[in-house]
């Protein structure tokens, strides 16, 4: 179902009105409408597209899914593709939903292509900013790109959190590496997905900014340079994230590497105290004549010899760390 919105010289005059009543404010002064679609088709979009002067390529852009994040420039609009991360904090996948945005004068249309896209949110932004909306279009464009921002920030800052999780479990004691490194390798999928979406959206924030000038006017000027930074900002942090969860993984498999030294240190350890007595045995096992041969001494002897040759062998090991 469709919504729309109508703001007239700052003040929201409208909302829930029929689409096709767009055309009928088109030409008035001090106007910026909205309106909002969820999975439509070509078919849906017609209408709109029509009375906008939308391009056609733009259109099979915005129903067409697994657009890239760009910023396209038309000669009467600018069409946009951008989308919102989230991580499941449970499975620390990544989910991303993708919006696409024309943006015209006096009207700013969203298509979202599945309902992850929470558009509730953005309006709770335009109505706590209500302030601004004299701005128009550009004060609504930035509820938008703000709202898809911080998730991608948010999303970052759990990342962060996971990976800071994991590097300490890494060095506990008796640590089970194979859980780790499926969530590092989890971890890293989320951050390259994240990459993705989060990385060209510097890009679009310049592209707003140089072909959208006469939609960001001076009062919008600095909202849309704080998301600018915000976009910078966590390009910055999924690099470093990257390159930390690499340092991680090379980290694993060096205390893989010791866990397995130390398990040879025990096995040649355990193998060389065993020896002992074989040796003593099978040097008394000969078929030859030798000192003590079938008398009961010579049973204590070797006896002896064996426990004394065990204990001093493990006892020196243990002291060495080796069992």
């Amino acid at each position: 179902m469709a919504r729309t919105r109508l703001y007239r010289n700052g003040v929201l005059a409208a909302e829930d009105f029929n689409p096709a009543d767009i055309s009928d404010h088109l030409e008035e002064p001090g106007v910026a409408m909205w309106l909002d679609m969820c999975e439509p088709d070509e078919s849906d979009l017609r209408t709109i597209s029509e009375e906008l002067g939308l391009h056609r390529l733009a259109v099979e852009d915005a129903v067409h899914e697994h657009q890239r994040p760009k910023l396209d420039h038309y000669e009467s609009h600018l069409f946009l593709a951008a989308y919102l991360a989230t991580v499941d904090p449970d499975t620390e996948r990544l989910r991303t939903s993708e919006i696409s945005v024309f943006i015209t004068p006096t009207t700013l249309v969203t298509v979202r292509k599945d309902d992850g896209f929470d558009i509730g949110k953005v309006l709770a932004r335009w109505d706590t900013n209500a302030d601004l909306a004299k701005s128009g279009v550009g004060f609504l464009l930035h509820g938008v790109l703000d709202f898809i921002v911080d998730s991608h920030i948010d999303s970052v800052q759990l990342l962060d959190e996971r990976i800071e999780q994991m590097e300490e479990a890494l060095f506990e004691d008796d640590v089970d590496l194979r859980p780790l490194q499926r969530r590092s390798y989890q971890l890293r999928r989320s951050l390259m997905g994240l990459r993705k979406v989060a990385g060209p959206m510097r890009e679009v924030l310049e592209g707003v900014l140089r072909h959208g000038s006469h939609l960001v006017d001076r009062t919008m000027k600095p909202y849309f340079g704080d998301v600018q930074d915000h976009v910078l900002k966590t390009a910055g942090r999924i690099e470093s994230l990257r390159e930390l969860v690499a340092t991680l993984r090379e980290t694993e498999l060096t205390v893989q590497g010791n866990q397995l030294n130390l398990i040879m240190k025990q096995v040649t350890s355990w193998a060389a105290i065993i020896a002992v007595p074989t040796l003593i045995t099978g040097f008394y096992g000969q078929n030859v004549t030798y000192p003590g041969i079938n008398t009961e001494w010579g049973f204590w002897l070797s006896s002896a010899v064996i426990v004394v040759a065990s204990v001093g062998l493990w006892w020196f090991f243990r002291r060495r760390d080796w069992l």
